[in-house]
Formats: C-alpha cells, structure tokens, sequence
C-alpha cells in the first residue's frame, strides 16, 4: 500500500463525519450565525522516490557505474572507446567515471593475472596455523614472517579451531616444506600447522559479484 493510499483512508471517514453548511441547524432567534471552524484537510502526498545508496567517498553508484565495474574486472586492458561503446556514454565520461571508481576505492589497481604452471608455482596449498598463545609478541612475529614469503599469496586471521589461514603456491611439496619450515616451525609460538594440497581447481576468480543495489527503505 503506498503512503497516498494510506492519506485517503485517513481523509475519508473524516469526510464522511464533517457536517456540510446546508445541513448546520438554524440558529435561536436574536442570535448570529458564526461560521464553523473546519479543520485543514490531510493533504495527499506523492510516493517518494527511491534514495540512491551513497557510496564510502560521498558519491553515489548507478546502474551505469556496476557495469563498468563488471566489465573493468574481467577486462583491466579494455580501451576506454570500446568501454564507452559498452556503457553507452561518450569516451570523456567514461573516462570520468572510471577516475571517480578509483578515486573513490572501488578500483584498487589494474593487475595481470600470470599462469603459475608455467612459473613453477603449479602446486596450490593452503594451511591452517594455531599459535600457542595469542600474546602480542607471538602476532607480531608471525606476521613479520609471512610478509617476507612471496611463496604465501593470502594470509587471514580468523575465528574458529585455528588462528590463521594461508594460501600458498609452491614448486612442488618439497618446496612447501622448506616454506613452513621457514615460516612456521622456526617461530616458537607456532603450536600446529594442517596442510591441505589441492588436487584441482573447481573455480579460480578474483571477480567479485555485483548485483544491482536496491532502493533504500525509509
């Protein structure tokens, strides 16, 4: 039910009660008919139109701005021509608006993506770590560590049976070996460390989804 539908079922029943001028009793001889005060009727208002979502550096995306994200992301090296024929906007404004993305954060950087066969880092493992104590220090060195292997692609602190989560691409399993060795097992706060080597890659992408964003709700 929209907001004018719920106004006129407000204003009804009061019209229905409201006394008309031709039905108002005569008034006693002697006396002066005063007009009768009528209240201000509720006046219709129109549905408001949806608020666009505003983004974290103040502007605001359209439909027009996912698209670019959709194509930029499968496509980091598309022309600013054809990524303006795609959008239907002219190459000034795409070119504007793919500065405001990245201005703005959405666009963190223009990457290509390498084939880890052919760079002998076919073998793809990720790892669990528990610490045996979560103090300061222990976080400390163990981040150090990591930073210093191009060997670890992704580390993440999370919550559950085990502290840390990494991801790994290696030559092969010895040299994932000489990794953890390095990483974990030097450091005396590691208290265990779960490997899990992936045999194939059901799905491998960086995209990320995007639907289109729904009208805010007041």
């Amino acid at each position: 039910m929209t907001s004018a539908d719920t106004d006129l079922r407000r204003v009804a029943p009061a019209a229905a009660q409201e006394p008309s001028a031709a039905n108002d009793p005569a008034p006693p001889d002697g006396q002066v008919a005063t007009p009768r005060t009528r209240s201000p009727r509720a006046r219709l208002r129109a549905p408001e139109a949806p608020v666009p979502v505003a983004a974290p550096g103040g502007a605001a995306l359209d439909e027009v701005d996912l698209r670019l994200l959709r194509i930029l992301q499968v496509d980091g090296r598309i022309t600013n021509l054809r990524l303006s024929e795609a959008v239907g906007l002219s190459s000034a404004s795409t070119h504007e608006r793919v500065r405001r993305l990245v201005r703005d954060g959405y666009i963190v950087g223009f990457n290509a993506r390498l084939n880890p066969g052919l760079l002998h880092a076919g073998l793809l493992v990720f790892a669990e770590v528990r610490l045996a104590a979560m103090s300061n220090d222990v976080n400390a060195a163990f981040k150090a560590a990591v930073q210093l292997r191009p060997e670890i692609l992704e580390c993440h602190e999370v919550a559950g049976g085990f502290d840390y989560l990494l991801k790994t691409r290696v030559a092969h399993m010895g040299a994932y070996r000489d990794l953890v060795a390095a990483v974990a097992w030097s450091l005396p706060g590691v208290r265990d460390v779960r490997t899990y080597a992936v045999m194939e890659e059901l799905k491998n992408t960086t995209a990320l989804p995007l639907a289109p964003r729904e009208p805010a709700v007041n």
